[in-house]
């Protein structure tokens, strides 16, 4: 058992998928800095000074200047600043997923060009009797 599964981890595709988990989780914590610490303070500050992080609508437990306030209070909140948060984190990573594999695309050898194939049959019979009636001239 052991042995089959070593042959299983060590194919390719499993290897491949290691290496991009890895990958993909630093990269998330990455996005997340880039759209917590760049890209929503001047979004923020053109709004007013909005924090995004701080949009929540309380359901029950009170009325609470922060989010961190209401957590802390045990309140039932929905957090939808966070949400707007992690779908701009989720559309630059889709980004630049889509630019990589895009770039890998250009990268990949185009097919060679497939050998032209014989003309059908028909078309060689008239071909022939195009001969024949150009030596009988």
């Amino acid at each position: 058992m052991f042995e089959e599964f070593k042959k299983f981890a060590m194919r390719g595709n499993v290897l491949d998928l290691a290496i991009g988990v890895i990958i993909g989780a630093s990269f998330t914590g990455i996005v997340n800095s880039l759209v917590k610490d760049i890209i929503m303070p001047p979004i923020g500050y053109l709004l007013g000074g909005i924090d995004f992080s701080n949009f929540f609508l309380v359901l029950k437990g009170g009325t609470f200047a922060t989010l961190a306030e209401a957590e802390k209070a045990g309140a039932v909140t929905i957090n939808y600043g966070v949400f707007v948060n992690a779908l701009i984190n989720f559309l630059i990573v889709a980004f630049a997923l889509f630019l990589v594999v895009r770039q890998i695309n250009k990268l990949k050898a185009a097919p060679p060009p497939a050998a032209p194939s014989a003309p059908p049959e028909e078309t060689l019979l008239l071909r022939e009797i195009r001969d024949l009636l150009k030596e009988k001239k």
